[in-house]
């Protein structure tokens, strides 16, 4: 199976001035992701818009990032929904369209028990049994958590090999699964940790900097990864300023990496305070320079 780890970045969908999904824009941002720090991407994840994707759009999304970079990057799709039958539809078109991995989140709104949230993976992960499970936790999402105990018994599952941690007071080793930082400021923990890595948004703009951290890790040398993180601070809360992907696609427009920061109803571009704090923390990192 592949092997998720490193810096993998959760790509921004471009959209077109009518709307419609850019894809030779995702094909040249993927490159350059992947040309600047990236180990991988994941597409159409939550900050990939997701949720306003139809599934036509979604699918051709991933075979054109898969066709950019996929003989020398990771490419994890995000398949996870409310619906377990709509997951499992998803994650086997993902795995025919060529993903290396499915990113699969924790079942929202309908809120349902421990064992409804185990009976859902085991049903995605059976639909494509060759391809890799990343489970999901951001219960800032989706409302429940799922906790150590819990992703324990989901790693039994053989395909789910790793999570993707957005709780960051539960971020520890699970047996059985790679763990995988899901927010920017706990990348620094779960590399202490001894983690796989990060599905990250920063890494859009500071690629370089999170990989040398990453780098760092491998050799040993936490001093150094603690201090390339410190000096990456302010961006990362200019990215939590507001919703994610609002302010990391308003940071890409400015770097001139995305033609619009446009998004889809009902979430709406950066206004002048957050673009301002954004630019600020851009400037200060020396990261539209780098870009």
């Amino acid at each position: 199976m592949t092997r998720l780890e490193g810096v993998i970045t959760a790509m921004v969908t471009p959209f077109t001035a009518d709307g419609a999904v850019d894809e030779p824009g995702a094909r040249r941002l993927a490159r350059y992701l992947v040309e600047h720090g990236s180990h991988g991407v994941v597409v159409a994840g939550s900050t990939g818009e997701v949720a306003t994707l139809d599934d036509a759009e979604h699918i051709s999304l991933l075979r054109a990032v898969v066709a950019e970079i996929g003989a020398e990057a990771t490419v994890v799709c995000g398949t996870g929904t409310n619906d377990t039958r709509h997951s499992v539809e998803l994650t086997k078109a993902a795995a025919d369209a060529g993903a290396h991995a499915a990113l699969v989140v924790t079942p929202y709104y309908n809120k349902p028990t421990p064992a409804g949230i185990q009976a859902h993976f085991e049903a995605v992960a059976a639909a494509a049994p060759g391809l890799p499970i990343v489970a999901y936790n951001i219960p800032s999402r989706v409302v429940i958590n799922v906790p150590p105990v819990d992703l324990a018994r989901l790693a039994e599952i053989e395909n789910v090999v790793a999570v993707k941690q957005a709780n960051n007071d539960e971020l520890q080793q699970v047996e059985g699964m790679a763990l995988l930082a899901g927010n920017d400021d706990g990348y620094l923990r779960t590399l202490e940790l001894s983690g796989a890595g990060g599905i990250l948004v920063a890494s859009h703009l500071a690629g370089p900097q999170m990989r040398e951290m990453w780098d760092a890790a491998q050799a040993g040398d936490l001093g150094r990864v603690a201090s390339i993180d410190a000096g990456l601070r302010e961006f990362y809360a200019a990215l939590a300023t507001v919703t994610n992907p609002i302010p990391i696609k308003a940071a890409l427009q400015m770097a001139g990496l995305i033609e619009s920061d446009r998004l889809r109803l009902p979430l709406l571009a950066a206004g002048s305070e957050e673009r301002t704090r954004i630019a600020a923390a851009l400037e200060q990192g020396g990261l539209l320079a780098a870009s």
